[in-house]
C-alpha cells in the first residue's frame, strides 16, 4: 500500500512541473495578442516580431508591461491592447529561467 502512494505523489509531482517555455510556443502568441500591430511589421514603433528581438528588449519589453497604467511608457500604449495578465508575465519570466529557448 505505501508504495501505491509512491507512485500517486510521483505521478502527481510530474503532473505539476511546468512544462518548458518557448518563445514559438508561448511567448510570440502572447506578443501578437498584445503588442500589434504598433510593434510588427505593419506598424510604426521598434518592431518585436522576431524572437530575436524580443531577446534583445526583454528587459524593456518587462518593465513596461509592469508599469502602472497611468506611469509614462506603460505597454501596451494607452491601453489599445489589454494590458498583460498576471499570468502572461510569469510566462516571461518561466521563459527567462528556462534559458530563453526558441522552440
Amino acid at each position: 500500500m505505501s508504495s501505491r502512494k509512491s507512485c500517486r505523489s510521483s505521478k502527481k509531482a510530474s503532473k505539476n512541473e511546468l512544462a518548458l517555455v518557448t518563445y514559438d510556443k508561448d511567448i510570440q502568441p502572447i506578443m501578437l495578442a498584445h503588442c500589434t500591430p504598433c510593434h510588427y511589421p505593419e506598424g510604426e514603433k521598434d518592431q518585436l516580431d522576431t524572437y530575436d528581438r524580443v531577446l534583445s528588449r526583454i528587459d524593456d519589453i518587462l518593465d513596461r508591461t509592469q508599469r502602472d497604467t497611468s506611469e509614462k511608457g506603460f505597454m501596451p500604449h494607452k491601453l489599445k491592447k489589454p494590458a498583460l495578465s498576471q499570468e502572461e508575465l510569469a510566462v516571461f519570466f518561466k521563459w527567462m529561467e528556462d534559458g530563453m529557448p526558441e522552440k
